[in-house]
């Protein structure tokens, strides 16, 4: 029987995107409900890598630790051969490492989470039809079932049927080396928890599950030219692994494997109307350098209190375009990213693969290339767009993890809401204002005042202490109205 059902938000995918998503939500007071096309929750792990900044994130909302007592830290890296990069001696960070963990394992903690806060999740779920108006969106789906969102939200991978339906481009390009992968136990594995090898006939990987185990993953260029609709075989993986890293580590019981092409691609747009998209949806790239689900999360957690602020009234229009002027500069820089490393490890010319990372391993050996490299491969470097010159230069910025009045300030950043931190001693105004939390530092190397987003970035900061007249109005540009009453955060 055909059913209408009206909420706040449609979060269409139910993949780390869209899980982190529907949490920032419901956290807030949102009516979410999220569409998933999968009939069950799927037992194949794509992304496996979790980098420092999006287990700052985590760490925003409590969720850290869980993420981490499922993975294997990883605290340097070798973006060539003959240079690592010790994520550990260069990150200023509580997490300094890449954390090897199946994407499955982090769903599983984000599930947890939005079943706490009361989201509910549909599978089985088609999106088929999409049409908007000034008032919200309607979605049709493949049991005829009809939602009407005040906005909705397109999480729903690579191949989005909601990007298709608002027609924006995805644009870019396809790789030529196929990526072989495949789920197998190792009686020999390798003892470096991230192993790879290069040669001149392409790149494998080992990733261990933990559980014994292991995803091997293997661009062979020999294999370039075989069908992607033919099953990858244990021996063709053995072969791969022998010719290239020298050793197929006793592999063996293969329990799952795929073939394909990766893409470079970019929706043009991150908005349209009252749709938006994020994650896959919204960008694809190369895995080298483990991005994706990274990218994604980061996605949600810009967007979700803006969407909140939005439905409460207590958001300016501005702020929900922020959202593309924010994060499709960030993808463009990921799709950038990985189609370096792509080129550097893939590339077809070996003589522009020498060159390259014999400048990679040059620019290494200094102290300050390895710090600004290790931040930009773990998201730290992320940054918005100031305001004005006029800003303080830590505006846009990620905001350090501090001590402030016997807690971390990560640990404050738990209730989602605004964070306002004056200096000790500042004869600071009283804040009363709703949606905001007050804390004090004693950090003289920071600015008097600081308002920290709820997604853990800087709004507005200042090296004087306010009077009351510059701090209303700030507060009221990005907390809204005082009057306005804010729904409680969970």
């Amino acid at each position: 029987m055909r059913s209408t059902r009206n909420i706040d938000v449609a979060v269409i995918g139910a993949g780390p995107t869209g899980l982190m998503l529907a949490c920032e939500l419901a956290m807030r007071g949102v009516r979410v409900e999220l569409i998933e096309r999968r009939s069950d929750a799927p037992n194949i792990t794509r992304a496996f890598g979790v980098h420092a900044r999006t287990l700052e994130l985590l760490d925003c909302r409590g969720l850290a630790d869980d993420v981490l007592a499922r993975g294997i830290p990883v605290p340097a890296v070798a973006p060539t051969p003959g240079a690592t990069l010790s994520l550990a001696d260069t990150l200023q960070t509580r997490y300094p490492m890449v954390l090897i963990v199946p994407q499955s394992g982090t769903e599983h903690v984000l599930a947890a989470r939005a079943a706490q806060l009361g989201v509910e999740v549909v599978r089985g779920a088609e999106v088929i039809r999409l049409q908007q108006d000034g008032d919200g969106v309607t979605i049709g789906l493949a049991n005829n079932d009809i939602l009407r969102a005040r906005y909705a939200v397109g999480c729903d991978g690579a191949h989005s049927a909601v990007r298709g339906l608002l027609g924006v481009d995805f644009v870019g390009k396809q790789y030529q080396t196929h990526i072989l992968l495949a789920d197998v136990r190792l009686t020999q594995p390798p003892d470096d928890p991230a192993f790879a090898r290069t040669s001149s006939q392409g790149v494998v990987l080992v990733i261990p599950f933990g559980d014994g185990w292991f995803r091997a993953i293997a661009w062979d260029r020999l294999r370039d030219q075989a069908p992607l609709t033919e099953p990858v075989s244990m021996a063709e993986m053995r072969d791969a692994f022998a010719r290239i890293a020298g050793d197929d580590f006793g592999m063996s019981d293969m329990r799952w494997s795929s073939r394909f092409l990766s893409e470079r691609r970019q929706a043009r747009h991150y908005r349209v109307g009252r749709v938006f998209l994020a994650g896959d949806a919204a960008h694809v790239h190369s895995p080298i350098g483990g991005q994706g689900m990274n990218t994604g999360i980061g996605d949600a957690m810009n967007l979700g209190w803006k969407l909140a602020a939005a439905v409460h009234g207590s958001g300016a229009e501005w702020l929900l375009d922020s959202y593309e002027a924010e994060r499709h500069p960030v993808g463009a820089d990921v799709l950038a990213l990985t189609d370096a490393l792509n080129q550097l490890v893939l590339g077809r010319s070996a003589i522009r693969r020498a060159l390259r990372r014999l400048v990679i391993a040059s620019i290494l050996r200094f102290p300050i290339s390895r710090r600004l490299a290790a931040e930009r491969l773990s998201g730290i470097s992320i940054a918005y767009p100031r305001g004005s010159r006029e800003d303080d230069r830590m505006v846009g910025r990620r905001m350090p993890d501090i001590e402030c009045e016997g807690a971390r300030f990560y640990e404050v950043m738990r209730s989602g809401r605004f964070v306002l931190v004056t200096a000790a001693g500042t004869d600071a105004i009283a804040v009363d204002w709703p949606g905001v939390d007050h804390v004090v530092h004693t950090d003289r190397t920071l600015p008097a005042a600081i308002l920290v987003r709820p997604d853990g970035y800087i709004a507005w900061a200042t090296r004087r202490p306010p009077v009351a007249a510059q701090l209303s109005a700030v507060l009221s540009r990005w907390c809204g109205q005082r009057a306005k009453e804010q729904c409680a955060i969970r």
